[in-house]
């Protein structure tokens, strides 16, 4: 089974089709930004133009340093086989330093967070649109009840895949962005003066002058959600691609935003129409309002998937990472990297509909919003310059991309951090949770693994062979396969042999142990044999990508038929047919469940990380799921975990 690491990939080359696509799957959310940040920018109160003309010098200049330098030129360089993302980025670092966990799995959170603030956002601010079409003023739009209804239809439909409608979003897209250009062109046409803010200086004199030059950074910032996309998303379209086509994305929309300036000026001195509180919509012209109002809720669907689809990737590469509990992964089409966990749909819409119920408004989505990237992007950096360290770039070069970007990305975290009461702290909590869920997973695997004693299977190979050829034991399976977590080639737990010899003998022709290592590449497929006793016991290491789904039971076949054809196992005389036809026999795999023995001694903390991993561990995903395995080819056997055993006491005999 060779490695196919880059071919399975497949780079997207360079083309139109390919660009088309790009738009589709990358620029969903930060191709929507336009919906909400000037409105962010300009608020409540009175239009002024050092106000305006800072502002969207510094979403210039923002989108320039954070979205074009950052992501589109450095980031992008920390391509892991083709596929990106805050945990292919840690996988190319995580033999530099251990402390490097941690980032990544705040960062992890972070995006998981933004998940379920992306849908609500984008929809709410697309649909919000209706109420300023003149016939609508006086009525009262039910946004909540249509934003939920349109978030939920969108969840259903993830069990179906994309597929099919998948194809459209590149087009969509593409008139998306056409239409925030022209209509950009067209109010700057009339007021050329806004070019101005496109020098640096009218951002700093901005900075520097402004009363609440924070508050003003926090609603700047939301220009550059979803950066982080371009790189989640490099192994569905390829870096040429990206690169490309970001410089026709980024032209529309900076002449969108220098658009929505030019209208905004011309109310200078007194807040923006009552009827228009939205700059967005008040540079269409009124009989185009119900078509952009369209085409804008398309958009924001689409950037919906595109979040929705990043976090089951995401929570996917987590899981066979070991950073999360093992839950069921559905691939609902043959689409490459398309893939489907219902568990986390269902946490997502949960999500999605208690922030548009909470927030109810997009406007006071923002703040939740702008904290989850920020803290996202603040992790990114410090992993980035962790990959140029193992990559032997220049230290002054990384100390200075170090230091800008933790400013940089600081001043906007501080920002945000100012609106934590007004829904900041959804971020927070939400973010802390899945960072918990991950840590305490981290954290009972390194509890498990310093008490779990690992046996050498050779001192055991005498009793398995005459357990196999002791024909008073009713046979159990032909082949019984045993998951086992001991990296070592010739060992495995105390437990399994234990289960095979003395709970309840096991008899079988070949006894198999398994081992599954997950590679830093996104790809991998190898495995390798120890062969312990010819034609009895074998020890199989597979290697696997961490995003290779792992079918065992069709692994584990072509395994032993390749053996087979090796003559390094003989089941002929077993079967009593020709050596042609290679029968594999029955697989019985055993999979062994525990739960915590009252008969531990473990410290307090350490009990209450074991509780808890336990605990998730059993409404999680069924093992035979997750391995790819039938139900009737699975035992599944419980045993008490005994970690640390209560000490020596003393039991006194009274008559």
């Amino acid at each position: 089974m060779p490695s196919n690491g880059s071919s399975q990939h497949g780079h997207h080359q360079l083309s139109l089709a390919g660009l088309i696509i790009t738009l589709g799957i990358i620029y969903g959310d930060i191709g929507t930004s336009p919906l909400y940040v000037m409105r962010a920018i300009v608020g409540t109160g009175a239009v002024e133009r050092e106000t305006i003309l800072g502002a969207v010098s510094l979403v210039f200049w923002t989108l320039t340093i954070q979205t074009t330098f950052k992501y589109v030129t450095l980031i992008l360089q920390a391509d892991n086989r083709g596929e990106g993302g805050i945990f292919s980025m840690y996988t190319l670092v995580r033999r530099r330093r251990k402390w490097l966990l941690f980032p990544a799995m705040i960062g992890g959170a972070a995006v998981l967070s933004e998940g379920m603030i992306t849908p609500p956002i984008s929809v709410c601010s697309a649909i919000e649109g209706i109420e300023t079409i003149e016939r609508f003023h006086a009525m009262h739009i039910p946004t909540v009840q249509i934003t939920i209804g349109i978030i939920t239809a969108l969840f259903i439909l993830q069990q179906f895949g994309t597929a099919t409608v998948g194809r459209f979003f590149g087009p969509v897209m593409l008139v998306w962005f056409s239409m925030l250009g022209i209509l950009g062109i067209f109010q700057v046409a009339g007021h050329w003066s806004v070019l101005q803010a496109l020098s640096p200086l009218f951002a700093v004199k901005v900075l520097m002058h402004h009363p609440h030059a924070l508050v003003l950074m926090g609603a700047v910032f939301l220009c550059t959600t979803g950066a982080e996309a371009l790189y989640a998303d490099l192994g569905h379209c390829g870096k040429q691609n990206i690169r490309i086509s970001w410089i026709f994305v980024k032209t529309c929309l900076v002449l969108n935003y220098l658009g929505q300036a030019a209208w905004c000026l011309q109310f200078e001195g007194s807040p923006l129409p009552v009827n228009s509180p939205n700059p967005f919509y008040g540079v269409m012209a009124p009989w185009f309002l119900p078509f952009g109002i369209a085409i804008a809720t398309l958009a924001a669907i689409i950037a919906s998937q595109a979040m929705i689809s990043g976090s089951f990737t995401l929570v996917s590469e987590a899981i066979r990472l070991g950073l999360l509990p093992k839950l069921t992964v559905i691939f609902p089409t043959d689409l490459k990297g398309q893939l489907y966990v219902p568990a986390v749909n269902t946490l997502l819409w949960a999500g999605c509909v208690f922030v548009t119920i909470y927030f109810r408004e997009s406007g006071k989505m923002e703040a939740a919003y702008g904290l989850s990237v920020t803290i996202t992007m603040l992790m990114s950096t410090i992993l980035m310059a962790n990959f140029f360290v193992m990559n032997r770039v220049s230290s002054p070069l990384i100390w200075a991309f170090l230091f800008w970007y933790l400013c940089f990305e600081g001043a906007f975290f501080s920002a945000n951090l100012l609106k934590f009461k007004d829904g900041g702290f959804i971020t927070v909590v939400i973010a802390s949770v899945l960072f918990l869920l991950m840590f305490v997973w981290v954290r009972a695997k390194k509890i498990k693994d310093r008490f779990l004693q690992n046996v050498k299977i050779r001192d055991y190979i005498d009793q398995l062979i005459s357990l196999s050829n002791d024909e008073s034991v009713p046979k159990f399976a032909t082949n019984l396969v045993f998951l086992s977590s001991a990296k070592s080639s010739d060992k495995v737990e105390e437990k399994i042999l234990y289960s095979i010899l003395q709970t309840q003998p096991k008899r079988a022709d070949v006894y198999w142990f398994v081992h599954i290592e997950v590679t830093d590449e996104p790809y991998t497929m190898e495995y390798k044999v120890k062969i312990l006793a010819p034609d009895d016991v074998y020890k199989v290491t597979f290697r696997l990508g961490f995003r290779v789904e792992q079918r065992m039971n069709l692994f584990l076949k072509k395994v032993v038929e390749d053996l087979i054809e090796n003559d390094e196992l003989n089941t002929v005389s077993r079967y009593h047919v020709s050596r042609a036809e290679l029968p594999t026999g029955d697989f019985k795999f055993v999979l062994i469940q525990e739960f915590l023995s009252h008969e531990n001694d473990l410290p307090v903390p350490e009990q209450m990380v074991m509780s808890i991993y336990l605990g998730v561990k059993s409404f999680t995903a069924s093992p035979q799921n997750w391995f790819g395995l039938d139900s009737d080819s699975v035992d599944i056997e419980k045993v008490p975990l005994v970690l640390r055993p209560v000490k020596a006491f003393r039991l006194i005999r009274v008559k």
